[in-house]
C-alpha cells in the first residue's frame, strides 16, 4: 500500500505505465515508499527549499521528497517512458514538481532552482560519481547547493567517506571531505530495489562547508592527489616526482615522509604538500 500519498502504490504505477527498467540507463526503482520516505528526511528541514532530483524514474523518492515538505522539486529525468508517472505526481502536488526531461550531465539546473537549494537522488550507478564531482568541484564555493543526499553502490559510498590507510581512502575521500561533512546515514541490500542489482547500496549524506576545511588551491590539490594516488603503491618521492623540483623538501616541510604512499596522508598534510607546491 501506499502510505505517503493518495498516488496508487509504486508497482501499479509500473505496471499502469510498462517500466521496465533498462540496464542502460542504470536503473534499479526502489519501489517502497515508506523507505523512499526515510531517504528524503535523510536530506533535513525541506519546507523552506528546493530540491533537485536526478533520475526520478517512476517518481518513489520524488514523493517523498513533496510529502515531507519540500518547497519545489525539479527532477531531471532521461527516459520518456517515466514522463506520464511523473506528470501524475505533478498533477498531485500542484505548483510543486517541475519535470525536464534530458540527460544530467548535460542540463543546468539553477535557472529552475530558487536558493536554498538541496540535492537529493537515487543516483543512475552509470553517472552517480561523475556528477558528485561536479558537484564537488564548482568554479567558486561554496556551491549553490546546501547539501547533497545520494544513493550510491555502498562500495562507492564508502570511498567517499574513507579515512587513510584504509584499502579505499583515495581521491573521492579527499574530494568529499575537503569541503563537506560525508556520513552513510542508510545502507539498502540488493533486494531493495527492483530488478535487485548485483551489489549492496548506501545513501551518503554531504553538507557543504562554507570554505574548504583546509586552505588549498583547487587545481594544486588535484594535481597533488591525482598524482600520488594514481601510482598508490609507490613511496611519494617517486609518485609526485613530476608534479614540482626538490619534491622531497616539500614533502618534509609539509610534514609528511617521503617513503610515505598516498594513503597513508590525511587530508591536512595534502593540502599543506599543496601549499608548499603552489610556492614553485
Amino acid at each position: 500500500m501506499s502510505t505517503i500519498d493518495s498516488l496508487p502504490p509504486l508497482r501499479d504505477v509500473i505496471a499502469t505505465h510498462e517500466l521496465s527498467a533498462r540496464k542502460s540507463l542504470g536503473q534499479n526503482f526502489l519501489l517502497d515508499l515508506n523507505l523512499t520516505a526515510k531517504i528524503a528526511r535523510q536530506a533535513g528541514d525541506l519546507t523552506g527549499c528546493d530540491v533537485l532530483e536526478i533520475g526520478p524514474g517512476p517518481g518513489g523518492l520524488t514523493r517523498g521528497l513533496l510529502s515531507e515538505g519540500a518547497r519545489h522539486v525539479l527532477a531531471i529525468e532521461k527516459d520518456p517512458r517515466c514522463l506520464p508517472a511523473l506528470a501524475e505526481i505533478a498533477a498531485a502536488y500542484p505548483d510543486r514538481l517541475t519535470v525536464m526531461e534530458g540527460d544530467a550531465l548535460e542540463i543546468d539546473p539553477l535557472e529552475h532552482l530558487t536558493p536554498p537549494i538541496r540535492v537529493a537522488s537515487n543516483l543512475p550507478y552509470n553517472v552517480g560519481t561523475e556528477l558528485l564531482v561536479r558537484w564537488l568541484t564548482p568554479p567558486t564555493w561554496p556551491p549553490f547547493w546546501q547539501s547533497l543526499t545520494l544513493m550510491f553502490q555502498r562500495e562507492v559510498a564508502e570511498r567517499i567517506v574513507a579515512k587513510p590507510g584504509s584499502k579505499t581512502y583515495g581521491r573521492l575521500a579527499l574530494l568529499s571531505q575537503w569541503r563537506a561533512d560525508a556520513q552513510i546515514v542508510i545502507q539498502l541490500p540488493p533486494e531493495a530495489f527492483t530488478p535487485p542489482p548485483k551489489v549492496s547500496s548506501a545513501v551518503v549524506h554531504l553538507t557543504a562547508l562554507s570554505e574548504p576545511r583546509f586552505p588549498a588551491d583547487p587545481a594544486v590539490l588535484n594535481r597533488v592527489v591525482a598524482a600520488g594516488f594514481n601510482q598508490r603503491r609507490k613511496m611519494l618521492r617517486a609518485s609526485l616526482k613530476g608534479v614540482a623540483p626538490n619534491i622531497e623538501d616539500r614533502l618534509i616541510a609539509a610534514g609528511i615522509k617521503p617513503t610515505e604512499r598516498a594513503e597513508q596522508v590525511p587530508l591536512e598534510a595534502f593540502c599543506a604538500l599543496a601549499r608548499e607546491v603552489a610556492k614553485t
